[in-house]
Formats: C-alpha cells, structure tokens, sequence
C-alpha cells in the first residue's frame, strides 16, 4: 500500500478543483469515466488498497455506497475523506484516528479554504480551539508556555485544534508545537480573518506588519462558530493566546 495520496473524481467536473488538491498536497489523480467499461465502483474496488490514504470528490452516499464490502479494520483501512465539489466540507469518513483521515481532512481545508468536518467523539467533543498570534521564528517551547499559560487550569487534552491565520502557516515552531501535542493546525486566509475583526482590542503592532486588528482572537472565534471567548489575547513572550469554548453542551 502506497504512502501516497489518492484523489477520486466521480465527476470531470471536479477537474480544476483535484489539480488545485494535486498541486498542493500531491497525490495521484484517479479519472474513472476514461474507462467507461468498468464501472466506477469496480475501478474503486481494484484500487483502494493502494493507497494509504484517499480524497473523494464526491457526494458521501456515492462513497458510503463505494466503501460497501470493502473496509476491514479501523487500524487497516485506508483513510477516506469525502469532499464536496463546491470544495466546501472536507468530511473525515473513514480511519479517522488510525488512518489519520482526521488530520488528512485540516490538511484538505487548509490547502483549498474548506470546513474540515471531524465526528469521532474523542476530538468532536473536546471544547476548547486554541487561537494563537507570534513573532517570526518564535520556538515551540515559547508556544508552549504561553499556551499553558492561557489555559490555567485545562488541560491540553482537551483542546480540538489550533487556529491561526495563512501568514503563520510554516511558522515552525507553531507546526513543531502542534506535532507535539498531536494537535490539528486550521489555517485561516488573511482575508477571512480581514472580514471577522472579532477582537478586544485592537493591536497596533498586528496592524501594522499583519494587516489585521489581531490574529488569535478572531481565530479562535471563527473555528469555534458556536463558542465564546473564553479567555481574551494573552501575550507572553512573542506568543499571542486566545482561548474559545464551544458552547454546544448548552444549546
């Protein structure tokens, strides 16, 4: 089984969105209707094991109705993500932890400006999203301790992810930070954040070499659409924390 990407077009019309998917996590493409006497379920049938991990463009019922007779085992199975044509929903469908669909699903988001949709218990129900800010070339170790710092008395573990904004998304330190602590990285377009000025107050530093009124915040608002701040901006050492819980336990 092949470490590599695999990308399953239903449709040709998917075409711009698969290249725009290749360009940018790599990966081999998959055409079926060039083979119109097999059908696509067969096609998907003979290849699904020679990938590690897979990206369906595609309804869900289609890839529920593919996957039928063809998963195993969670720690075995391929992982599948399922994603919508429109390029909105990256659906983390199957071998979510053990696979690594979960983390396939942030990655898909991230490349192409998606929602990744995660439904496994331990990492839906966790109820904090960690947003952070930081100076250039700021260590995990500083990371750290300026999240610890914003969390008191939680624990890690009860973090889903990390939000930031796409200026900080080869920030090695925060990628170092979140390897760690086995935490998804969501990554927000500049203007995403541009058009949710959601801040206590606004940072003049940020402003004027980010662009923006602030940077976690904002962040950690928009990955926690339900959620409320929680703990505002704290800052430490070139490390900006906010913290927002989801406030779905209450609805």
């Amino acid at each position: 089984m092949s470490e590599s990407l695999g990308i399953w077009l239903v449709r040709a019309e998917s075409e711009a969105l698969a290249a725009v998917l290749q360009a940018r996590l790599g990966g081999a493409l998959y055409r079926p209707w060039l083979n119109p006497a097999v059908t696509q379920q067969q096609q998907f049938d003979a290849a699904y094991r020679r990938h590690a991990q897979w990206v369906m463009l595609a309804a869900s019922g289609i890839a529920v109705r593919f996957l039928d007779g063809l998963t195993q085992d969670k720690h075995s199975d391929p992982a599948l993500v399922v994603l919508d044509e429109a390029g909105r929903y990256a659906v983390s469908l199957l071998a979510g932890h053990e696979g690594g669909a979960n983390r396939l699903a942030y990655r898909i988001a991230n490349a192409i400006g998606a929602v990744p949709v995660i439904t496994t218990a331990t990492d839906a129900l966790k109820p904090f999203v960690i947003g952070i800010g930081c100076r250039k070339d700021v260590s995990a170790e500083r990371i750290e301790a300026a999240v610890q710092q914003a969390l008191g008395a939680h624990r890690l573990s009860e973090v889903r992810e990390v939000a930031t904004v796409d200026l900080k998304a080869d920030e090695q330190g925060l990628i170092e930070f979140c390897k760690r602590h086995d935490l998804p990285l969501h990554i927000f377009a500049h203007a995403v954040v541009a058009a949710r000025p959601w801040v206590t107050q606004t940072s003049d530093w940020v402003r004027q070499n980010v662009g923006l009124d602030g940077v976690c915040e904002p962040c950690a608002l928009i990955a926690c659409m339900r959620g409320e701040l929680i703990v505002p901006k704290m800052a430490l050492d070139g490390v900006a924390v906010a913290v927002a819980e989801d406030k779905w336990k209450e609805a």
